[in-house]
């Protein structure tokens, strides 16, 4: 349906924009719940890295899959009731996560607390049906900061796990959940199309309608660059207590805190990201974000490192190594443009495929959602395997060069196609004067 058929008031808009963010910032908090409490977890099963890194990256895997359905769905029923549904659920599978007490049930527990992660397809469908094409940059870019909630469980968990257990964690983690699903649902309201669907009689997008965008290599070459500005900042969130505490021996707090350096950049200026995009364009934000970040991962790529060089009145020591602070720093930076590249990909949907928000903004979801579990898993093998800290952010180095290339061949060939005369064109414009002048006076 167009939604200039009808058009939300800015009080609507408003109340559907913050009620939407407060819930997916609860949401994401409980999503990233394993990021504390997986630490007390291992401690007491005695885990590896790798069976570290499994358990903590579970309720991602969750959480992804179901963005693209509960996308749909958002579509189809609309996304208040489906959100709704989403957190209640996820609230149940948080309290039901203090009965376990093996790994295996910690894993299947942390499946069913994934759900919670779903919310954000949901989110995004039913936000962007407020707005116009021109403001839902900045919208989706608001809703997105619901991110900080990472940061929320960063700084308080620990306070409420070292006063009284994991457990209590999940308790609390849970009756919030809640309390905000019954909140929501008293004061929000359903978005315009889908009541206009209803006074028109317009039955709901078939499934298969709804999944045809797909077969688009654009919409999973706008994955690539959410597995890595979204599935990297899942992975970091979670990781990072953990490689804090184990890098830089700190204790659970203070690694909390410094990790929420990352997470709070990380969330908040995704609001930053989506004014640019609706100001300078996706495209031009998505080349900021992947330089910047190849840069930061590079540097903190670099292990620590003892050289001996052999000097004329004998060896010669060096150390080089990035101190806390450095890394703090570095880790903000990359936080911050990681958060505009999150705004700016999701830009991108509702521009491109305005009739299936709910289909490809899940599928993009879903495989940055992925992302936000495959890398812990793999963070930890390469513990394992090669015995490095620091090569968590070797391996994000690699993924942000190959989104960088793609998107930047892609848009190269978009150009050829559109402006062919740019293949005839040289970079040096006095060889480009001497031809016209060559041709003049043939003439």
């Amino acid at each position: 349906m167009n939604q200039a058929l009808a058009p939300a008031s800015a009080g609507q808009q408003q109340r559907a924009l913050w009620l939407s963010t407060f819930a997916f910032t609860v949401c994401f908090a409980v999503w990233m719940i394993f990021s504390i409490i997986g630490i007390q977890i291992s401690e007491q099963l005695g885990l590896t890295d790798t069976q570290f890194g499994l358990l903590i990256a579970t309720p991602v895997l969750t959480g992804s899959v179901s963005r693209v359905f509960l996308g749909i769905w958002s579509d189809q029923f609309g996304g208040r009731k489906v959100m709704v549904l989403v957190m209640l659920c996820g609230a149940v599978a948080t309290w039901m996560l203090t009965y376990a007490h093996t790994y295996p049930q910690f894993l299947f527990a942390a499946l069913c607390v994934g759900i919670a992660g779903g919310n954000f397809s949901v989110g995004v469908a039913y936000v962007s049906r407020f707005f116009p094409a021109s403001r839902q940059g900045t919208a989706l870019g608001i809703f997105g900061a619901g991110n900080i909630g990472s940061a929320v469980t960063k700084l308080l968990a620990p306070l409420v796990m070292v006063a009284a257990g994991w457990t209590m964690v999940a308790k609390v983690w849970a009756v919030a959940l809640a309390v905000t699903a019954v909140l929501f649902f008293l004061f929000s309201k359903e978005d315009p199309s889908l009541e206009q669907r209803r006074r028109d009689g317009v039955k709901p997008v078939p499934f298969s309608e709804q999944m045809a965008p797909l077969r688009n290599l654009q919409v999973w070459r706008f994955s690539l660059y959410y597995f890595f500005v979204f599935g990297g900042f899942v992975a970091l969130a979670l990781w990072l207590p953990h490689y804090l505490v184990g890098a830089y021996g700190m204790d659970v707090g203070t690694a909390g805190m410094l990790a929420a350096c990352y997470s709070i950049p990380a969330s908040l200026f995704r609001v930053v990201g989506g004014w640019m995009s609706d100001r300078m364009g996706a495209r031009r934000v998505m080349y900021w974000t992947f330089s910047v970040s190849a840069i930061c991962t590079f540097l903190l790529a670099y292990p620590d490192t003892e050289y001996v060089v052999k000097g004329i009145h004998g060896p010669i020591h060096f150390h080089l190594a990035i101190g806390v602070v450095m890394f703090t720093v570095l880790v903000f930076v990359l936080g911050f443009f990681m958060s505009l590249g999150k705004a700016a990909v999701y830009k991108h949907i509702p521009v491109y495929y305005p009739r299936h928000v709910g289909a490809v903004g899940g599928v993009v979801g879903m495989i940055g959602g992925l992302g936000g579990f495959i890398l812990p898993i793999v963070f930890g093998a390469l513990n394992d395997v090669l015995g490095i800290w620091s090569s968590c952010f070797m391996l994000l180095f690699v993924v942000v060069s190959a989104a960088l290339a793609w998107m930047h061949f892609a848009i190269r060939r978009m150009e050829r196609r559109h402006f062919p005369q740019i293949d005839r064109e040289t970079d040096l414009p006095e060889a480009i004067d001497a031809a016209a002048a060559e041709r003049a006076r043939g003439t």
